[in-house]
């Protein structure tokens, strides 16, 4: 693969933000030709900086020109062992590639040195891409099986509000039942002024009512005391008095005549 030096100096260089940045040292092997064949490995520290799929290294932070460059692409990025602690090395598929041994100054910027250049190469780009649209895929479809049935939500949400009883209006709450009469107080009840049918009919009727007081002034025979009307009915059970306004109005005019003849006597001083 060829590169044109100036150009890519000038983007190591240019005002291009750098994904990545920061000093390592870097494995130095020098062969020397004599008997022995000795390897002397040594470590230069490196000013490096990563552009996309591109791994710049000068010599000094303030250098304008990149004294290397590493492609990152058909490689792996991978812990080594070595004798420098937080060591890592770049390795090409290749047979016979040169491998990067790189050592970082401490535990967290090794971690974050070999996630930035994993994530570095195209082909890592290109899973990322694929996972992308497959996830916008797989959302443009339920948005559009949301759009075609709208109204499913708002149906199972009324059998919901109907299901509930306490939901329901008020005309269409069931009446209370208490022994097998309903209240005058439950949202089943007859409305004032109406007339009640019996049960017979269909509806509820009130429950039973107590025995009429009578006056104490009033004979054993049972007439009416001074003051009370003698139109009276008997007893409130009756078509007339069967509704609680009526029975109101019946016991009211009894209540009003004992009130008159108490206050009678108190005028004429008898208590």
């Amino acid at each position: 693969m060829k590169l044109n030096e100036r150009s890519v100096a000038h983007y190591a260089t240019c005002d291009s933000p750098a994904d990545h940045a920061g000093f390592l040292r870097k494995r130095v092997e020098r062969h020397h030709h004599h008997a022995h064949h000795h390897h002397a490995t040594s470590y230069q520290r490196r000013w490096f900086v990563l552009k996309g799929n591109l791994l710049f290294y000068f010599e000094e932070r303030e250098s304008r020109e990149p004294v290397g460059l590493v492609v990152l692409e058909g490689c792996t990025v991978e812990l080594c062992e070595a004798a420098e602690e937080f060591a890592f090395a770049i390795r090409f598929d290749d047979a016979g590639a040169r491998a990067y041994v790189l050592v970082a100054d401490g535990q967290a910027a090794m971690e974050a040195w070999v996630k930035a250049l994993s994530r570095a190469s195209f082909d890592y780009m290109r899973l990322v891409v694929r996972e992308l649209e497959k996830q916008l895929e797989e959302a443009c479809k339920s948005l559009a099986a949301c759009r075609k049935s709208p109204r499913r939500s708002s149906s199972s949400g009324r059998k919901r509000h109907l299901s509930n009883p306490a939901l329901l209006p008020l005309q269409e709450k069931p009446a209370v039942l208490e022994n097998g009469y309903s209240t005058w107080g439950s949202g089943g009840g007859v409305p004032m002024g109406s007339a009640c049918p019996d049960r017979d009919g269909g509806h509820t009727k009130p429950p039973p009512l107590p025995p009429r007081r009578r006056s104490a002034t009033g004979s054993a025979a049972g007439s009416p005391a001074p003051g009370l009307s003698p139109a009276m009915p008997e007893s409130p059970v009756s078509p007339e008095t069967a509704c609680f306004s009526k029975l109101h109005s019946w016991y009211g005019q009894e209540i009003a005549a004992l009130r008159q003849e108490w206050q009678e006597r108190q005028k004429r001083g008898h208590p």
